[in-house]
């Protein structure tokens, strides 16, 4: 005799999370491992979310390789399907002084090479900030970008018998 099943609710997968090296490899593969969690969610590649996340990720990753490598230590980008946005979050391990926050990032001089990753991410960004690692060494620096009205949120997963895990 088998006891009555209880009803389980759908399961969404709502979280990515990955640790990739601190390398330019490592940068490249964020980007792409993020637009293609966002084509699991729903939000296809082209759009202007979809656009702006990439964007935001490949900035934060290629910070967090430039910037806040630790030999031998990896960074970690985490994506998170959150309700009417998709919330960002690169983690490195450097400790000291944090960058500048979203009310103190500066335009570069007009012919530098550098300096502008924080100002793309401020541009795209609908909120975004600066974060101590916890727990430490390291900083996270988060960023959220708004879904347009009426995107739906993923499908619930099923089990290989049709029935939500």
């Amino acid at each position: 005799m088998t006891a009555p099943s209880t009803p389980r609710r759908p399961v969404t997968v709502r979280v990515f999370a990955q640790r990739l090296s601190a390398t330019p490899r490592g940068a490249r593969l964020a980007r792409r491992l993020a637009l293609r969690q966002l084509e699991t969610w729903g939000i296809p590649h082209g759009v202007d979310a979809s656009d702006a996340v990439g964007l935001v990720v490949a900035e934060l990753a290629a910070n967090a390789v430039t910037h806040g490598r630790v030999p031998g230590r990896d960074f970690e980008l985490r994506l998170s399907l959150v309700t009417g946005s998709v919330r960002i979050e690169v983690t490195d391990a450097r400790s000291g002084p944090l960058p500048p926050g979203p009310r103190d990032v500066r335009s570069p001089q007009d012919l530098a090479e550098h300096g502008r990753g924080l100002l793309l991410v401020d541009a795209l960004a609908s909120r975004w900030e600066v974060l101590d690692r916890s727990p430490s060494p390291g900083k996270t620096v988060r960023a959220e970008i708004d879904l347009p009205p009426g995107h739906r949120s993923p499908a619930p997963l099923e089990a290989a018998d049709g029935t939500a895990p």
